[in-house]
């Protein structure tokens, strides 16, 4: 029962919430209060409705939401998602476009599991859907897995991502954004080692932690300062009878999303009075811009207490991938043996959670591919989550990581055709 009564005690501060904006908004809207007519009345039906759906989304996996694509021939064809490898920790899933042929550019996007779940990257996957085939690592919540399944930690994570590579073959294009860049980097060096005939041509890494100690941000700082037991006392608890993982230790998602937002509790602050004035005026939609950032941002989900620790104490402690001295199922990875695919490092000048620097320490890893195979680019004036969506993304990084895929593929690359209206991805 260790912990788990911490783990409740959020669960229900967070439904306790939920329940008293569902109960201000239902007062506040009762009809005979429109005799009198009262801003506060007004305001408090705001703060329900900005309360209620703030604490909801929390606990919900957002819906992908892709569910048609308009192709070349100016039709729109229904986009299917097909699990190609299920596991209890995270699955391979395709975003399949019905009736069009197949694009030469087959891409594996690696997701974070850093407390979010994978639809986080939805706008990346609608915009290399227009070009590619587009797979990604599904991760699921910690909580929702029966302790039953095991453990699962970076080097877990690391043979979920070897395996994936291999049922996608050697044509692929790998693309790993954030939290798993360094373990992408070393599922590939794996493969170099074990299987180099199931490597992919290319190895794209955004904004990771290779190398946390490069250039130092708060997020690094704080694996600095604290130690191992500190952060197991602290972050880790047991999941409630709630959930199918009743007993499993995780790192919440609640906790994880506190952190996050105690890193600019202004700022978001700010965002949720401006909402709710927003709201009480009726210049508020359910998918304006607050409502579509947040319903993703809010949605937290829960990690693996071994993956969570391994990764502060391996990663950014003992800096086992920057020193290339990282062990998967006892096998010590040589990053050095990555002799064909092609590496390219993306960082945003203003990333505040991985700093420039962190992620090109890759390229000087690769000791045994040449400077030929070896690319890198830093984006101007962009954020953590600019340089893999938003204006950053759309308009300078996804075309060059595109020319990227093109230059070191196995195939021939697909003909160059015009910009043309109707080649967007629409959500239903």
């Amino acid at each position: 029962m260790r912990y788990m009564m911490t783990y409740d005690l959020m669960e229900a501060t967070r439904n306790t919430n939920q329940w008293m904006g569902a109960s201000a908004l239902a007062l506040a809207s009762y009809p005979i209060f429109s005799m009198i007519p009262n801003p506060a009345l007004s305001w408090m039906a705001a703060w329900g409705e900005v309360t209620e759906r703030t604490f909801q989304r929390m606990a919900v996996k957002p819906d992908w939401g892709i569910r048609t694509f308009t192709c070349k021939d100016g039709k729109d064809h229904l986009v299917s998602i097909e699990t190609v490898v299920e596991r209890p920790f995270g699955d391979l899933i395709h975003f399949k476009v019905t009736d069009r042929e197949p694009s030469p550019r087959k891409v594996l996007l690696v997701a974070p599991m850093s407390g979010h779940y994978a639809t986080l990257m939805r706008s990346t996957v609608k915009s290399l859907l227009v070009d590619c085939e587009v797979y990604i690592t599904d991760w699921h919540n910690a909580r929702d897995i029966p302790v039953s399944a095991g453990k699962f930690d970076i080097e877990d994570y690391t043979l979920y991502l070897v395996d994936f590579m291999r049922e996608m073959g050697p044509d692929t294009h790998v693309i790993a954004v954030c939290q798993p860049a360094p373990l992408t980097l070393a599922a590939t060096a794996y493969l170099a080692e074990q299987d180099p005939d199931a490597q992919p041509c290319s190895l794209t890494l955004i904004g990771g932690p290779v190398d946390p100690d490069a250039t130092p941000t708060d997020v690094t700082d704080f694996g600095r300062r604290v130690t191992m037991g500190q952060l197991e006392e602290t972050m880790i608890q047991r999941v409630g009878f709630k959930y199918p993982g009743v007993g499993r230790m995780v790192y919440p998602g609640l906790l994880q999303l506190a952190s996050f937002m105690s890193m600019n509790a202004d700022r978001h602050a700010s965002a949720f009075q401006d909402q709710i004035m927003r709201v009480a005026r009726g210049e508020a939609s359910d998918h304006d811009a607050h409502n579509r950032f947040y319903d993703e941002y809010l949605a937290v989900m829960d990690m693996p207490a071994e993956f969570y620790l391994s990764t502060v104490e391996r990663v950014f402690k003992e800096r086992e991938i920057a020193r290339n001295v990282f062990v998967v199922d006892g096998h010590q990875v040589d990053i050095g043996k990555i002799t064909s695919v092609a590496v390219k490092t993306v960082e945003g000048a203003k990333d505040d959670i991985s700093a420039p620097g962190q992620c090109i320490a890759a390229l000087d890893l690769c000791t045994g591919l040449p400077d030929s195979k070896k690319a890198s680019h830093v984006e101007p004036g962009a954020g953590h989550y600019g340089i893999f969506a938003g204006k950053s993304w759309r308009d300078n990084i996804r075309p060059l990581v595109l020319q990227f895929i093109d230059a070191n593929s196995r195939t021939a690359p697909p003909p160059k055709r015009k910009r043309a209206a109707n080649t967007n991805v629409a959500a239903e």
